[in-house]
């Protein structure tokens, strides 16, 4: 038996079934596939669409946002590429003195044209300003960063290079 043959088999089939029914039951039938294609046309033709029509302004705005903030870290990159470097000295003595200010959560040890900076229970936001200092300041780098976050900050390690030595 193929598949044509099951087709018209099932063909058959169901125009003795529509025919066994009274002309209330078709009406019936009737207003019943009516409301399932409406609502398949709902699901998938016309709610994804308002959907996308009612989320579009917020989706705008949110990529508008991530841009201006894209071009704002691009400006920011090429103003400290175009720096002049700061020497190996000045870079370790502003480091240490950005240190200083964070107090007794951190310690920083300076080895050569490497930084490490050892944190304990720092709040997110001081480390983040601390990075952006070392980075205008010193012109140091971040290489390695080991940092864990618990209830009262940041702690971890994180290793910079000076950018006066940087290779």
């Amino acid at each position: 038996m193929t598949l044509d043959d099951l087709r018209q088999q099932w063909q058959q089939q169901m125009r003795s079934r529509w025919g066994a029914l009274d002309e209330r039951e078709r009406r019936l039938v009737r207003l019943a596939g009516v409301l399932v294609l409406l609502a398949l046309l709902w699901w998938v033709g016309l709610q994804p669409a308002l959907r996308t029509l009612r989320d579009t302004p917020q989706r705008l705005a949110d990529v508008s946002t991530q841009t201006q903030h894209m071009l704002r870290l691009a400006q920011e990159a090429r103003e400290l590429r175009d720096a002049p470097p700061v020497a190996a000295a000045q870079a370790a003595r502003a480091l240490q003195a950005a240190a200083e200010r964070l107090g007794p959560a951190a310690r920083l040890n300076l080895q050569g044209s490497q930084a490490t900076l050892v944190v304990q229970g720092l709040p997110g936001d001081v480390l983040w300003a601390w990075l952006g200092e070392a980075r205008s300041a010193a012109r140091a780098r971040p290489v390695d960063v080991q940092l864990t976050r618990s209830g009262n900050g940041y702690s971890g390690t994180v290793v910079l290079v000076l950018g006066g030595d940087a290779p």
